[in-house]
């Protein structure tokens, strides 16, 4: 077959050859951008003169036909022609004839493909953004069951004091927030406009930037033609965000995995989100957990890939830059999915509060309490701290925990200790006295709860 930009060539490459620099593999997810990027280039021609009325309309007519017959997956694509670009315009000119060849002026594939992955990123963005608000809604939705329910608080993975499972949970909320609030940031510069720098240096057809980018929705159009081409930060940008996701989403996975096993047992995932062991008859893994934890490594990796594609390359563009995409689609296909999934996950999750309840009588975890005590009553906080550090091992060695102290020994190790002190102690009254802002104290939860209502626009 021959190539569209063959005229200079005397010898074609073997088939394995063109096999292995094609892009048409992975880069047909783009057909629809790609049409529709051809759609605003072909209408700018003719508003601009460069293509008379019947040649606009004739090629418009033929790429909506192309456009209808994507969206019924229709259209079948060759090797030959390389990438999404030139089968479309091959297709083209088999549908319209020569006039489809008018296309393409006042445009090059390096500005084309630039522009394709902009809309289709923007749309993606999109989606991910709704994606986030389901998630968080979830975690709001489960947390006002468990404002009062009481959950061991660590630090080192090591018992460190009690806390509201709501707050808790409300912690990856606002983690959400920060991840919905850069996908949203990163948006201003995946929305701009690429088309008409041409290769590298801009055209000498009178084209209107502006125009096209206004048809096609971009807010603002790249000042310099060679930035335009070889511009790939709105993808590296892109990658970054949703690797600080994804960690977010692994953290918690992580917890869910702990909490989900027979040491911890606080909360039950649905069967709907668990599988079996083909010989074990009694397990129910958390999988689909474990999955979204391991998935974060192939998101890793599409970002330090990228950079590494860059990071050699000079101005403008590049075909190691056809290396951007499938890392792209795969991190886009990955953060929807285990967004998806991790919503249905935080819905369905059963919460042990019979569980939690006796768990949380079980430990030291009301140590500081004891601490602030003293603390409160005059005696130095270091003090204090050697005095309940004392306790504790008292209470180790007798195989107790520190409610199981009597009166007597609490008046030995201080004078400042009064009866009250077995109800400060209590797991709810540890918690709901912990009321500075932000903290976990019932009070400051509702409010958190309100605020993370507000962010969602509920």
């Amino acid at each position: 077959m021959k190539k569209l930009w063959g005229g200079r060539f005397q010898k074609t490459a073997e088939e394995w050859v063109d096999d292995f620099g094609a892009s048409i593999h992975f880069d047909k997810q783009l057909v629809e951008e790609d049409i529709e990027g051809s759609l605003a280039h072909v209408t700018m021609l003719g508003k601009c003169g460069i293509l008379t009325n019947e040649e606009t309309e004739q090629i418009k007519a033929g790429l909506q036909t192309l456009l209808e017959k994507a969206k019924k997956n229709e259209l079948e694509f060759s090797v030959q022609y390389e990438d999404i670009h030139l089968n479309i315009e091959k297709q083209l000119i088999d549908l319209i004839g020569p006039v489809g060849g008018k296309l393409h002026t006042g445009r090059s594939r390096n500005d084309q493909v630039a522009t394709d992955v902009h809309l289709h990123l923007r749309n993606q963005v999109i989606e991910i953004l709704d994606a986030i608000k389901s998630l968080q809604a979830a975690l709001v939705k489960q947390a006002e069951q468990h404002v009062e329910t009481i959950i061991p608080g660590y630090t080192h993975l090591q018992r460190a004091q009690p806390v509201s499972f709501a707050h808790h949970l409300l912690a990856y909320f606002w983690m959400l927030e920060r991840d919905y609030q850069r996908m949203q940031e990163s948006y201003k510069r995946i929305n701009i406009s690429p088309l008409g720098a041409g290769a590298l240096a801009g055209t000498t057809f009178p084209i209107d930037r502006e125009y096209t980018a206004e048809l096609l929705g971009f807010d603002s159009v790249y000042n310099n033609s060679l930035d335009a081409v070889s511009d790939r930060d709105y993808i590296l940008e892109f990658l970054s965000n949703s690797s600080i996701l994804m960690m977010h989403l692994s953290r918690f996975c992580e917890e869910l995995i702990l909490w989900s096993s027979s040491e911890f047992n606080f909360v039950e995932i649905d069967d709907t989100f668990a599988t079996g062991s083909s010989i074990m008859p009694q397990k129910k893994n958390p999988d689909m957990a474990e999955l979204i934890r391991g998935k974060t490594g192939r998101v890793y990796g599409a970002l330090f890939g990228l950079l590494t594609v860059m990071k050699g390359t000079p101005l403008a563009y590049n075909k190691d830059f056809q290396e951007d995409k499938e890392g792209m689609f795969d991190v886009v296909k990955t953060v929807k999915g285990s967004l998806q999934i991790f919503a249905g996950m935080i819905d369905t999750l059963k919460v042990k509060t019979e569980v939690l309840e006796k768990t949380v009588k079980a430990d030291f975890s009301n140590a500081t309490e004891l601490a602030d005590y003293l603390a409160t009553k005059g005696m130095p906080f270091r003090e204090a701290h050697e005095v309940v550090g004392k306790l504790v091992l008292t209470c180790i060695q007798k195989g107790i925990y520190l409610l199981g102290l009597t009166i007597d020994e609490y008046k030995q190790a201080s004078e400042l200790f009064e009866e009250d002190i077995y109800e400060v102690l209590q797991p709810k009254t540890v918690v709901a006295r912990r009321n500075s802002l932000g903290g976990t104290g019932f009070e400051q939860v509702n409010i958190a709860l309100n605020k993370a209502k507000e962010a969602l626009g509920n």
